[in-house]
């Protein structure tokens, strides 16, 4: 896969062509070595390590190339996905996720997790809990009910009114005194959370628990999971929904454009 240096005296046009190609060839060598250094692209290339370097800076800023910054080597990255969009379902959500939640929770001091929609309930895929004295913890792997919780409201807020029946159920449960149990007041929160991004939930599923939520969008812009915040009332109080539901909104907006999602 050796190159010619470029020629100096070529005209404008032929350069950019020439660099295009260049870029491509980074990205087919990537793909098939899997990583690789800027000396090792060039010796591919044939041309010099600053030609290398100026290539992969302008690809990495557009996230098709990753530096692995503990081997300074370079891979794919994750603006591939947006051209390959049928690979998306390849990707491990769980994978994406951790890494945002777990900032997101130290950072903000409550626990954070990434829930899916999964026969009618909301299953939690990633848990980060903050370093706050007292964590609420959900533990991965447990399901918990749509309509009184602020993950589930956002699994929910998409639905065509059908699926909306089909897993929200008829019969609304009742968990607290707070839990939304009218099937046309939730209609309404559903249609509020479309309206400004994020979902909350006060005291609905457990006495002295709110949270708030935001959605993870795919490639094709559908919420695919839902990244929530939980805590105590004492600290997570309705005061703060709308400052950390940014910070959620922004979060989860981190995982999307990872699975592709330019919206």
């Amino acid at each position: 896969m050796k190159q010619p240096a470029e020629d100096d005296k070529g005209g404008r046009g032929a350069a950019a062509v020439q660099s295009v190609d260049r870029a491509l060839l980074v990205l087919e060598i990537l793909a098939k070595l899997g990583t690789a250094g800027v000396t090792e692209l060039a010796g591919e290339l044939g041309v010099h390590k600053s030609t290398v370097s100026r290539l992969v800076a302008v690809l990495e800023a557009r996230g098709y190339v990753e530096q692995l910054t503990d081997r300074g080597k370079y891979r794919l990255g994750f603006s591939i996905v947006r051209l390959a969009g049928s690979t998306t379902a390849q990707i491990d959500l769980a994978k994406q996720g951790q890494a945002t939640c777990d900032r997101l929770a130290n950072s903000i001091g409550e626990t954070v997790n990434l829930a899916i929609l999964d026969g009618g309930r909301a299953v939690n895929i990633v848990e980060a809990a903050g370093p706050a004295g007292v964590a609420l913890r959900t533990w991965v792997g447990q399901s918990s009910p749509l309509h009184a919780t602020s993950s589930g409201k956002v699994l929910l807020s998409e639905l065509s009114p059908t699926e909306l029946r089909r897993n929200a159920g008829e019969q609304l449960e009742s968990f607290t005194p707070n839990t939304v149990v009218d099937f046309g007041v939730l209609e309404s929160q559903l249609s509020a959370v479309r309206a400004v991004g994020w979902a909350s939930v006060s005291e609905e599923l457990e006495i002295g628990l709110n949270a708030v939520a935001a959605p993870v969008r795919d490639h094709s812009s559908n919420v695919v999971a839902a990244l929530s915040v939980s805590g105590p009332t004492y600290r997570l109080e309705a005061g703060r929904f709308e400052d950390v539901a940014q910070r959620a909104i922004d979060a989860a907006g981190g995982i999307s454009r990872r699975l592709g999602y330019v919206g």
